[in-house]
């Protein structure tokens, strides 16, 4: 029997690194570059802010891995580890909407 328990290949493909964690040993820096995202508008109201800004945060989030996977592929890296991140709310009055802005600097690595 040849099988090779916990192997590299065995391990899902992973692209995106946050803060303390490092890509792999091998992994060749190419530059820092900057991505941003918004989370979905929602009413601005006083409503349970706590809620709002949990679920804000969550679909910036999701936005931003997404933006994070396609901008790897678009510069031909294999990885992103991310350096620094912002997120603060943002305001329309006219609309009276409320939602997240995130903008996020990651070093990207092949």
């Amino acid at each position: 029997m040849n099988a090779r328990i916990g192997s590299a290949s065995d391990a899902p493909s992973r692209i995106i690194y946050w803060h303390r964690e490092l890509p792999p040993i091998e992994a060749i820096a190419l530059g820092e570059h900057t991505v941003e995202a918004t989370s979905h508008r929602v009413p601005d109201t006083i409503a349970p802010r706590g809620e709002l800004w949990r679920l804000g945060k969550d679909d910036v989030m999701a936005r931003t891995r997404q933006r994070l996977a396609e901008d790897v592929a678009r510069l031909g890296g294999r990885y992103a580890h991310v350096l620094d991140e912002s997120i603060d709310t943002r305001h329309d009055a006219a609309t009276g909407a409320a939602w997240l802005h995130g903008r996020f600097t990651y070093m990207l690595y092949r």
